[in-house]
């Protein structure tokens, strides 16, 4: 059987570059995508010779289109989809923007949409071959405890909690796993603002979730797992 693959979606730093690590150690071949060239070419040097990397805006259906295309050109097949993309913008009601709005919407949500629906034919054909294909959307535990400040970040990842839901219901029989990552707040880059509230020792690290992705692709085709929430120390 060909080597497995896997794309990361935001895969130039913090969760989905540890998930991106765990696939490579565990013997995917990997394109991982970045919105800025520089940290794209960074993290690709971390993950050995298996890997490619492509900068692109998630925020453009093109630009989608061409980050699937270019791996199913590279690699020939795709086993695992993960979208680790994401950002936050802290406003309160009455200082929403609507490009902040739209920003925050397309890049949280959009995207995984449109990537699930370019790949679909991919990990199709992997479920088909060895009866699982796995696709890990990276929510967040705002989806459903989302600060006041926060509103429209929680609501985008709401929205990709219930679109992984209704995924899983539609890929079923095709021997595809859907499953959105809900973690607790995560010491990242994104999450410097957070660290006068919360220290960074009492922080999740990208790693474990990570862990959890690990622990999906040891799970039988049997089992079905459509969200995991991921607590932190209090």
């Amino acid at each position: 059987m060909a080597r497995r693959a896997a794309l990361v979606l935001g895969g130039s730093g913090g969760i989905g570059l540890a998930i991106a690590a765990m696939l490579a150690a565990e013997g995917h071949e990997l394109t991982i995508q970045g919105r800025r060239p520089e940290r794209v070419e960074a993290a690709v040097a971390t993950l050995g010779a298996g890997a490619a990397g492509v900068a692109a805006d998630l925020a453009e259906e093109s630009e989608i289109e061409r980050v699937v295309a270019g791996h199913a050109e590279r690699h020939g097949r795709l086993d695992v989809l993960v979208d680790s993309a994401g950002l936050g913008i802290g406003q309160g009601l009455g200082e929403i923007q609507a490009r902040h709005l739209d920003r925050q919407t397309a890049v949280n949500f959009r995207a995984a949409v449109l990537a699930l629906r370019e790949a679909r034919p991919l990990l199709e054909a992997a479920g088909a071959e060895h009866g699982k294909a796995l696709v890990c959307l990276v929510s967040s535990w705002a989806a459903t405890h989302p600060p006041a400040w926060l509103s429209v970040y929680g609501a985008t990842k709401a929205a990709l909690d219930a679109f992984a839901r209704s995924a899983q219901l539609e890929l079923e029989g095709k021997g595809i796993q859907v499953t959105s990552l809900a973690p607790a707040t995560v010491e990242t880059e994104m999450t410097r603002y957070a660290q006068g509230e919360i220290p960074p020792s009492a922080m999740l690290r990208p790693t474990d979730v990570a862990e959890v992705v690990r622990m999906l692709l040891r799970l039988s085709p049997a089992a079905r797992v459509s969200e995991v929430q991921i607590g932190r120390a209090e």
